[in-house]
């Protein structure tokens, strides 16, 4: 019984993790596509550095949120393949510190750096520059990150986000 109502809690988690970032990027669909985003739904990825679970959540949530890209299924399934690898390099990189505000600036300088991937993906399927792109897209996923940290420092001190 007890492995039932874990495991019950663990989807719960996903779902509304999931749910969360759909909702974000949706809500806000101007902002979260194309060469210059602030795509507030990013912040999730910070919970990566909390529990692996949450690497699933934020890809699942980010897959759905894909499929109201202008880009169809190829943001659907390479942005989605990109939130999996960042959310997993952040998560795997930052078990090597107890520091919770380490683990975060972690994953903002991850999440910062592998926006490439979606510069290139905007470059090939919009021919739009890819340096310029990758500057702005990566601005604003540090804008995004780095609030995101913030606020899920704040969480962590007051609820816990490992369990």
């Amino acid at each position: 019984m007890e492995k039932s109502n874990q495991a019950v809690s663990e989807m719960t988690k996903t779902a509304l993790i999931a749910a969360l970032y759909v909702v974000l990027t949706v809500a806000l669909i101007p902002l979260a596509y194309g060469p210059i985003q602030l795509r507030l739904s990013e912040m999730l990825n910070n919970l990566t550095v909390f529990n692996k679970r949450y690497i699933w959540a934020v890809t699942l949530g980010c897959l759905i949120a894909n499929l109201w890209s202008s880009m169809g299924v190829v943001d659907v399934v390479f942005g989605t393949l990109g939130t999996l690898v960042m959310t997993s390099i952040s998560w795997f990189l930052s078990r090597y510190t107890t520091s919770v505000p380490l683990k975060l600036t972690i994953s903002v300088v991850i999440c910062t750096l592998m926006s490439w991937s979606v510069a290139l993906e905007l470059h090939i399927m919009s021919q739009a520059p890819f340096w310029w792109t990758f500057l702005t897209v990566g601005i604003g996923e540090f804008i995004a990150t780095a609030l995101g940290a913030v606020v899920i420092y704040w969480i962590s001190r007051h609820y816990g986000l490992t369990k």
